[in-house]
């Protein structure tokens, strides 16, 4: 296997023909397979737009039949609609085959648990595990059955959801400009943003995989987003990444307003209710069955302080964990927390499926945009303005946890008076801003993120980050 393969707990990904064969895709299928074989032989698989999708779908499906697991193959749909899938079918586990929001040359497994949330911890060691071990001689193969209804059970069940309110909506007649960036989000969206009555017009909506613009759904590859809400009249933009489950927005004006505002209006419209109160059942009894206590609202410690500031209007508290989809998975299981998720765009909302879901994105922000009767730039205006700066720097060394050791002592030295959190690199912070510094889980890279009420002080902190790593 290629030594530049990454491997984490949720699985493998790497560039395609170099990192990721169709050998080296069925070998760890197979194993997934074998692990997931001792909880149920069923493993569900889907697959985002890539152009190496339908053949890794064929490698992924022949290594899991090797195992002796049956195979349910959706098809082209969202990473989202896999993990449901795997708790519709009560399977062993479930592949997507998704690099997300990587480069186009990139792809990867994701493995997903029976509860579908993507393996953490000892199950993701020991996959791993047996993917480096002899797999022995081939078994029974299993059978291959497909389900074309993974997506409209989707979007039945994100309409059905407690805090959406779909004829609210429907009143306000939205025009909404969708950019899918061709990956696997444009039926999908459309076919969602249509049932709730809203006009689409839409550019990158193919399926086709091939990104026509860098696909992380950021401010600066949103450009052509942008002029097309201003040149349609769009009462708001909005784009998915290439697997839909992170939604970025761009407001009426035609201003990208940052990934993290995605979760902070989901934190209202789950939190909020009708006219600022609370929606039913959001207060969670503590486990006494006594008294109650505040909601949670669980994110990443890379989020932005604009979902600090959403949670406490709705008199919840904010909890952060390590950068990682099933770190906040597993904590909002853990505190019951109604919402949660991830400053990338990523929205979870467990009254569905603990796990990012752009399609859930949508509707909730179309619900709180119409339950408001505001425009997105009035949401952004009424709240504190916070400035987050995001920059890469390549790792320097092959020892990455002895150089960043050596960066994160430096860091703490020379900002003595913040709060210091470990769990995840560094997160250094104060009241109003915050600097992290971690090793990135998905590219060769060192992520430096800092935010502040103004650009020049969150890059004071970037500048001052990197030149602590390039001296470390």
């Amino acid at each position: 296997m290629s030594d530049t393969l990454m491997v984490g707990v949720s699985g493998v990904r790497g560039i395609v023909g170099k990192d990721l064969t169709e050998e080296i895709v069925a070998r760890w299928a197979a194993a997934f397979g074998r692990w997931a074989k001792a909880r149920r032989p069923l493993v569900v698989v889907g697959r985002d737009a890539r152009e190496s999708g339908p053949a890794f779908e064929r490698a992924v499906t022949d290594g899991l039949a090797s195992s002796g697991c049956d195979v349910v193959q959706l098809g082209l749909v969202p990473t989202p609609t896999v993990q449901l899938a795997v708790e519709h079918h009560a399977a062993g586990g479930g592949i997507a085959i998704t690099a997300s929001h990587n480069p186009i040359e990139w792809n990867a497994l994701k493995f997903i648990g029976p509860d579908g949330i993507f393996l953490d911890g000892a199950d993701g060691a020991r996959v791993h595990e047996l993917a480096m071990a002899d797999g022995g001689g081939r078994g029974k193969a299993g059978t291959v059955t497909t389900d074309g209804g993974a997506i409209e059970r989707h979007l039945d069940a994100v309409l059905e959801l407690p805090a959406v309110e779909p004829e609210q909506i429907r009143k306000r007649k939205f025009t909404v400009a969708l950019d899918a960036v061709r990956g696997a989000g444009g039926p999908v969206m459309r076919a969602l943003l249509e049932r709730l009555g809203c006009r689409v017009t839409g550019i990158n909506l193919e399926t086709d995989g091939r990104f026509p613009r860098p696909p992380e759904p950021v401010p600066e590859n949103l450009g052509e987003l942008a002029a097309l809400v201003q040149r349609s009249g769009a009462d708001v933009g909005i784009a998915v990444d290439p697997d839909v489950d992170r939604l970025a927005i761009v407001d009426e004006n035609g201003t990208p307003i940052g990934e993290d505002y995605t979760l902070a209006f989901a934190v209202r419209a789950v939190l909020g209710g009708q006219a600022g109160n609370r929606t039913a059942g959001q207060e969670v009894p503590s486990r006494s069955g006594r008294t109650p206590v505040r909601p949670s609202v669980v994110c990443n410690l890379s989020t932005s302080l604009v979902v600090e500031d959403a949670a406490r209007e709705c008199g919840a508290e904010v909890v952060r964990t390590p950068v990682g989809e099933v770190h906040v998975a597993r904590k909002i299981i853990q505190l019951r927390a109604p919402v949660g998720g991830e400053g990338n765009g990523g929205v979870m909302y467990p009254a569905l499926h603990a796990g990012r879901d752009a399609p859930v994105a949508a509707a909730l922000l179309l619900t709180l945009l119409a339950r408001s009767g505001r425009r997105v730039s009035d949401l952004v205006g009424a709240a504190p303005r916070y400035t987050i700066v995001k920059q890469k720097v390549a790792r320097g060394t092959p020892n990455v946890e002895r150089a960043m050791d050596q960066v994160y002592a430096a860091l703490r030295r020379r900002f003595a008076d913040a709060a210091v959190d470990t769990q995840d690199g560094l997160r250094l912070g104060w009241r109003d801003r915050w600097l992290h510094v971690r090793p990135s889980n998905t590219e060769p890279i060192i992520r430096l993120i800092a935010e502040a009420p103004t650009g020049a002080a969150a890059q004071d902190m970037i500048d001052e980050g990197r030149r602590l790593c390039a001296a470390s």
